[in-house]
């Protein structure tokens, strides 16, 4: 009897931001099921991502969204919060892995053999399906928070450090959805104390 390798992929969406949390998904995809189109998120409209995203959930055979929040952010790092973020949506797949592939070239600690490869999402099927799958969710976060909390333009520049986002930084101060140990974040704080 052969045996079979369960292949997930797994990619995050917000490790840079200044602000929300950080996404992680999971994905088996079902060769019997392929999904044309699959890319790095990045390299796809917001359009095209929102068509595959109900597609890679209805065809995978598994696939899983993990968390890892701003207090966890602040209080491990981003790195031990992305890996948190990551074993999160790897043990929420429901399916048992036996290799994970991993977009970029730092393995998170996983119960399964763990492959890196740099660039991924944009190689490997099950790393853009995860890619696209996170950056959907966390966009959608980000949306969120936006109506939370006003002012910041969240929804358009999702948490990352643009002169807009700095400019309303600098009026407004941080919002509980900001990193406080992110440095411009941080540099705000340490300004007004």
């Amino acid at each position: 009897m052969s045996f079979v390798e369960i292949i997930c992929g797994i990619d995050e969406a917000g490790r840079g931001p200044l602000a929300g949390p950080v996404c992680a998904a999971a994905v088996i995809l079902d060769p019997a099921r392929p999904i044309d189109g699959l890319n790095d998120s990045k390299q796809l409209t917001e359009k095209r991502r929102d068509a595959l995203a109900p597609l890679i959930r209805a065809r995978a055979i598994g696939w899983a969204v993990g968390w890892a929040s701003v207090e966890e952010i602040d209080r491990l790092n981003i790195r031990q919060a992305n890996f948190l973020a990551m074993r999160r949506a790897f043990e929420g797949l429901g399916v048992r892995a036996t290799l994970a592939l991993v977009d970029g070239k730092d393995p998170p600690p996983l119960g399964c053999k763990v492959t890196c490869i740099i660039g991924g999402d944009a190689l490997e099927p099950a790393i853009s399906a995860a890619s696209i799958l996170a950056k959907t969710a966390r966009d959608a976060e980000m949306v969120d928070l936006c109506a939370k909390y006003p002012g910041y333009g969240l929804s358009k520049h999702k948490g990352y450090g643009s002169a807009a986002h700095l400019e309303a930084l600098r009026k407004l101060g941080p919002s509980p959805a900001h990193r406080r140990t992110f440095a411009p974040v941080r540099a705000l704080i340490e300004a007004q104390d």
